[in-house]
């Protein structure tokens, strides 16, 4: 196979591209042909200032008021070449600049001209009457509807710091000021998070790995099963730390067999010379499946572990050799699904059991219809394999995310600013009075699934299913939301456009002009992180740091602070100093700071006051006892299942759940089991011929980093990358450069074309988080100019148990576009605004 690293690789000409674009840098090591290069070393500059973000530690260099350069700190062992971008988003063309109110909103009132939203006809208002706006507003939906008239969004990746974080300040101002609608479960893990506790007791997907040491040392098979930790450990949701990259670089220097499944050959593929096996999009299970069928035929599977340790295999194994359906779940039968040989899925479950096989997966697997089943039945294969618990054994879901499988440090957890008490919701809607009768005066819930939420709009009063109750879903008439962007992570971006006209009023919060603040009524600019103060821990799982996250410049135009403008609104409603706790910026960070010392010295260690740590211009380090870096993840489970029982009803490994059992759900069974999903690559009803693989990107944080120049490096003809098999692409008359249209029957968006072979045939990539532009948003189905992958994706959910997103499962056909080619526009301003 050929395959040129220049242009798709990340690991090493992209990061050597980066740092030679910066003066100050010098690149170490680089010549070895490493995966890392051990930081920059920066040269002597007038002005250094450190902070840090979801790519890492940084300094920033300022002339006269302007950030000029971005500094990779000298400890970081594999600085991102996203740093390059964030300096961007401060200047963007695409800057909010002012209170803007829509047009017709402003003119006409709540709901006025649904149709016109995204039009970018918008009115400059001051400070004093867009506060006014939003808290009469507030007021008037509350009274009119009741506090379950209103949800407070904020989901999303926001940016890092304790202190300005932007999801908790939104929350803590609707709970002071008389209660919303708060949504449940998340986008990332929605399916994963709900199974998984009733699977192993816990939600899994976010705690520590077995450490990357005892990788090194004990694992013999490595697998990343859907998981690509070479791109997506670049960011952090807290300040990254970018240990992954220690880990893997060790794991190659150790020579440990990596096997890669995944549709797509990896950056994690390519830098570790793994062996690529590309099953069809969403058949994991089915992969799975036959992998546990050979292992119960060939009598290699722990008989002893499934007694001991786990609940419910008897049962599964009725469905798994047939006797429960006719249908033995062979390798034969798998091979009719996934596309992979017999023979090789036959082998892999004999290499597994012989020898110490560690799997990583990631969380695409479980972003699918009927994802549930993939990460149950991903515990239960290694279940089979009896190695949890093992050195280098078993299963880990966050090696991919926020370098986890680094060990964890010995420092203390830095607190942060909370959403305040429970508030309770007293108001009802106009007409109502409490115990009444009639259905418009009845309860409804006020959390409701993520992603459920065009649901809501479209259908308010109607009963879902949820993890084994009902939730009647709310009648929403106002969206607030502060940081984030929903016009990108959502699903079925023509049907939430639909559902948007429903609302009577949308707020958003930022500091460019996404598409979400594009199809707001209000739009208030808030600074970027590197327009304030906060304070942050470096790694997610590491904790290895505190950092101080100084203020670089000072706010552009008239951008404020989420918390200036939230104590602004609770001071027009009667609540500033319930929310402001009668403290600004410094004294919250300093509280956070001071919380963490009485810890710390607690802990036998002794913190320097804040003062000094705040103008030390470094991050405070902490030691990592070998414990920490031997850690094993189920250790204490194996070791002793009594006293370190599991949080399920058991106490052990759930493959068979009577609690799910009891839902009696039709989508989502009491064990792991094959079900087809709405669409798939040649799946038996499916209409379109390429399967959409929608990764996370190389160059950009979800859709953050999209609104600046790192999208020079991947952009084809100005547009979101297509990435398609030699062979498709000959089919189709596609060349690389070209501009096509992919479409199905949600939607259309253009893209530029990349002919490459590190994708399987019948399977496109086009990476998520891209801007949704349409030409004409007053038009049905526009066409997105610029290649928001969302308008083809579904909305359906997973399964009734989680109510989670399908962010995976999309059929399309492709087409060489041969229009006059519409300009991309959602990158600047909107051109009616002022």
């Amino acid at each position: 196979m050929s395959f040129d690293k220049t242009k798709i690789t990340l690991p090493e000409m992209n990061r050597r591209s980066f740092l030679k674009s910066s003066a100050m840098l010098t690149m170490v090591g680089a010549a070895s042909g490493s995966l890392l290069s051990r930081g920059a070393q920066a040269q002597p500059a007038s002005k250094l200032t450190m902070s840090g973000s979801h790519w890492g530690v940084f300094r920033g260099r300022v002339d006269h008021g302007r950030l000029v350069e971005v500094i990779p700190w000298e400890h970081d062992p594999h600085p991102t070449p996203m740093l390059e971008g964030m300096m961007d988003s401060i200047y963007s063309p695409s800057r909010i600049k002012y209170p803007m109110v829509r047009r017709a909103w402003l003119e006409k009132g709540p709901g006025a001209d649904p149709e016109g939203r995204g039009t970018g006809d918008f009115v400059r208002v001051s400070w004093d009457k867009a506060i006014d706006l939003v808290a009469g507003e507030l007021t008037r939906v509350r009274k009119k509807y009741g506090s379950n008239g209103l949800f407070g969004g904020s989901y999303g990746w926001k940016s890092v710091g304790k202190f300005h974080n932007c999801r908790t300040l939104l929350r803590r101002m609707l709970k002071t000021t008389g209660g919303f609608v708060n949504s449940l479960g998340d986008y990332s893990t929605g399916a994963a998070q709900v199974i998984l506790p009733h699977v192993v007791g816990s939600l899994e997907v976010y705690e520590q790995c077995t450490s990357w040491d005892v990788v090194r040392d004990n694992t013999k098979t490595l697998v990343f099963w859907g998981c690509n930790p070479v791109n997506t450990d670049q960011i952090g949701w807290l300040i990254a730390d970018h240990g992954a990259f220690v880990g893997l670089e060790e794991v190659k220097k150790a020579g440990i067999r990596v096997i890669c499944i995944d549709p797509i050959k990896t950056e994690t593929c390519q830098y570790l010379n793994g062996e690529w096996l590309a099953p069809r999009p969403q058949t994991d299970v089915a992969m799975m499946l036959g992998i546990a069928h050979t292992l119960y035929a060939e009598k290699l599977h722990d008989e002893e572990f499934l007694k001991k340790y786990t609940v419910g295999f008897d049962k599964f194994l009725a469905y798994l050799i047939g006797k429960e359906d006719g249908t033995p779940k062979t390798a034969e039968w798998a091979s009719k699904i996934c596309g992979i040989d017999a023979d090789i899925i036959k082998q892999l479950a004999r290499d597994f059991a012989k020898n110490r096989t560690m799997i990583a997966a990631g969380w695409s697997i479980q972003r699918q219809h009927h994802g549930e089943q993939a990460h149950w039945m991903l515990v239960t294969l290694c279940s089979m394999l009896g190695q949890i618990g093992l050195p280098g054994g078993g299963f880990g879901f966050s090696y991919h995310y926020c370098s986890g499988g680094a060990p964890t440090a010995t420092s203390p957890i830095l607190g942060g600013i909370t959403d305040g008490p429970a508030a309770p919701v007293t108001d009802l809607p106009a007409g109502c009075h409490p115990g009444s009768t009639e259905s418009a005066c009845q309860p409804k819930s006020n959390s409701i699934p993520v992603c459920r939420l065009v649901e809501a709009l479209l259908h308010p009063g109607r009963t879902i299913k949820y993890n084994g109750s009902d939730i009647v879903l709310p009648e929403i008439h106002m969206v607030y939301w502060a940081g984030g962007n929903p016009f990108s992570h959502q699903q079925n971006r023509n049907e939430m456009v639909e559902a948007w006209k429903k609302l009577d009023t949308f707020v958003v919060h930022d500091f460019q002009w996404t598409a979400s603040a594009r199809h707001a009524d209000i739009v208030l600019p808030v600074t970027t992180s590197y327009e304030r103060n906060d304070i942050e821990q470096l790694g997610d799982y590491a904790l290895s740091h505190i950092v101080p996250m100084k203020k670089l410049v000072e706010p552009m135009y008239e951008a404020r602070s989420d918390f200036d403008i939230f104590s602004d609104i609770c001071e027009r409603l009667g609540k500033r100093d319930e929310y402001t706790d009668g403290m600004n910026e410094m004294d919250w960070i300093k509280s956070f700071y001071e919380s963490a010392r009485l810890e710390s010295r607690a802990k036998g260690m002794e913190m320097p006051v804040f003062d000094t740590f705040w103008e030390s211009e470094e991050a405070l380090g902490f030691p990592v006892k070998e414990a920490q870096k031997q850690f094993v993840r189920y250790a204490d489970f194996r070791e002793d299942p009594l006293l370190n029982a599991l949080g399920t009803p058991s106490g052990k490994i759930e493959i068979y759940s009577l609690n799910i059992e009891k839902m009696h759900y039709d989508d989502c069974p009491p064990h792991p089991t094959w079900m087809e999903p709405i669409e798939r690559l040649d799946g038996p009803t499916t209409k379109y011929p390429l399967h959409i693989a929608s990764n996370h990107p190389i160059y950009r944080l979800h859709s953050q980093l999209c609104g600046t120049k790192l999208r020079e490096k991947y952009a084809i003809g100005g547009r979101e990358p297509c990435w398609i098999n030699p062979k498709d692409a000959e089919a189709r008359g596609l060349k690389d450069g070209d501009i096509a249209r992919a479409y199905n029957d949600r939607g259309q968006i253009l893209v530029g074309i990349k002919v490459t072979d590190v994708i399987r045939p019948g399977v496109i990539r086009i990476n998520e988080g891209g801007w949704y532009d349409p030409v004409n948003p007053r038009e049905p189905n526009s066409l997105c100019r610029y290649g928001d992958v969302n308008n083809l994706t579904t909305s359906v959910s997973t399964s009734k148990l989680a109510q989670a997103n399908c962010g995976q499962t999309a059929v399309v056909e492709i087409e060489k576009f041969t229009g006059t080619l519409p300009p991309v526009e959602v990158f600047d301003e909107p051109r009616k605004a002022g």
